[in-house]
């Protein structure tokens, strides 16, 4: 169990021993761990060395077992501490990769993958690969058969273990059926998730080591081919890209949780797609709902708050904190 802090079996053992008697002389874990007595000895200087034990000056010299708990966590914090230096200089050593492979080998810079399993296949692990954050643009079609009905189950998982989602959603993509429910999931688990109109393209960054732009023609209506762009100042002019479309465009957040207010779960989820800017059309499509119940809706968080305009919905709700 303690060999990820750098001791061996044999240091364990001894350890093991030392702690269940609390202190003890050499003779006594020769005893214990079956150990010649020059072993032994070796291995309790080493623990006190380790800051894991203590030696005492009388005779017979006996040794004494640090709390573990003090003990263990400070050589933890220690490996820790080392571990970071070890990913600084994994950065520095990255850079420096990337400035040599940008212009070395510039035919390997941009790779076609085709097929739309091996497109599928790419793209998931390329995600599982992504250590700080993914960014992207979602926009129709896809190249998954169920279209944008489910949750992706890669993000997810990573939005769990810690890495950064931040998507961008082409408004064409509220009218598609599922599509709420899956976006709420997202924010529920982490994901950072914005609306702009006319997104120029399918995109997905991963850190910024990585880049996948699906390949389609006019009319396409699934994707079955695309392209892996490699560090090269191609990836950084669609880093830049991602970013400045991401600065203007809408925030979607999840309505605030406040069972006072009583709004009904249907009122809640208007109310996100509001502040996203859609039309009652593609709200109702989103929603399952004819335009007329919509509108009804509308009218009454109109009455509500007081106010004559469906933008003025939306801006009276952020001003409560609801969105």
């Amino acid at each position: 169990m303690l060999e990820a802090i750098g001791l061996g079996h044999q240091d364990e053992e001894v350890y093991d021993a030392l702690v269940r008697r609390t202190q003890a002389t050499v003779s006594e874990i020769v005893a214990d761990c079956h150990l010649p007595p020059p072993s032994a000895r070796r291995v309790l200087q080493s623990l006190v060395e380790l800051g894991l034990a203590t030696r005492s000056a009388g005779r017979p010299v006996r040794y004494v077992a640090v709390s573990p708990d003090s003990s263990l966590e400070a050589i933890l914090r220690e490996r820790e501490r080392e571990l970071d230096d070890v990913r600084t200089h994994i950065r520095a050593l990255m850079d420096v990769y990337r400035a040599g492979t940008r212009f070395a080998h510039p035919g390997e810079l941009i790779e076609v993958v085709s097929g739309r399993e091996e497109v599928n296949h790419r793209w998931a692990r390329m995600q599982r690969d992504t250590r700080v954050q993914m960014r992207g643009f979602d926009r129709p079609p896809y190249a998954a058969p169920q279209q944008h009905t489910e949750p992706n189950p890669v993000e997810l998982h990573l939005l769990r273990n810690g890495v950064k989602y931040r998507v961008i959603y082409d408004t064409s993509v509220l009218e598609l059926p599922g599509w709420l429910d899956d976006v709420m999931m997202g924010l529920q688990h982490g994901e950072e998730a914005r609306i702009a109109a006319n997104l120029p393209m399918k995109l997905g960054i991963s850190d910024d080591r990585l880049a996948i732009i699906p390949l389609l023609r006019a009319g396409d209506s699934v994707v079955s081919a695309s392209y892996l762009i490699h560090p090269s100042p191609l990836l950084d002019a669609l880093v830049a890209l991602f970013e400045a479309i991401w600065e203007r465009s809408r925030p979607v957040r999840l309505t605030a949780e406040d069972p006072e207010r009583g709004l009904s779960q249907e009122e809640e989820r208007l109310l996100t797609l509001l502040a996203a800017g859609t039309t009652d059309k593609a709200a109702g499509r989103a929603l399952g709902w004819s335009e007329r119940t919509v509108q009804r809706h509308l009218t009454k968080l109109m009455r509500r708050l007081g106010v004559q305009t469906r933008f003025q919905v939306a801006m009276e709700a952020t001003r409560r904190g609801w969105i």
